[in-house]
């Protein structure tokens, strides 16, 4: 059997009501991934790899200022959810930084750019950058794999 390398937790909270922490809604943040687990007598478990992150809101209703929560909303590159919320939680401009901080983190590790995320030229064709000089690459409609001759 293999035995997985266990992810050091760097954040985690539940869904609270008011200020108390009753739900059966828990999240979890480490250096990769943005974890949930929803559910009591059903549970389910949903995980976002942080590079595929675009963009992070926070919410704070006027109760939610009251009892030291907000909500924080974040949008990915994904074909399922395109937007989470971490409702409710605790220091929820302090998850924002962290959460923002680790996905450029990751992004550069991994080295991953925006522009992949973002847009397709005409006819579908996805904007790449094969090359890595910072610019999407034209597809090569003259079949000369070689580029222009000189």
């Amino acid at each position: 059997m293999v035995e997985l390398e266990k992810e050091e937790i760097l954040w985690r909270d539940r869904k609270h009501w008011m200020w108390f922490p009753f739900s059966f809604t828990r999240y979890s943040v480490t250096k990769e991934h943005l974890n949930q687990e929803i559910g009591f007598f059903s549970t389910r478990y949903e995980e976002t790899l942080l590079y595929r992150i675009v963009d992070i809101k926070l919410i704070r209703s006027f109760g939610q200022k009251i009892f030291g929560t907000g909500t924080v909303q974040i949008y990915n590159r994904v074909d399922t959810e395109k937007m989470i919320e971490l409702k409710n939680i605790k220091k929820p401009k302090q998850v924002k930084q962290l959460i923002s901080q680790l996905v450029e983190q990751v992004r550069n590790e991994k080295k991953v750019v925006g522009k992949e995320f973002y847009g397709m030229m005409g006819g579908g064709m996805p904007m790449m950058d094969m090359d890595g000089d910072g610019l999407p690459d034209l597809p090569d409609f003259d079949g000369d794999a070689d580029g222009p001759e000189h």
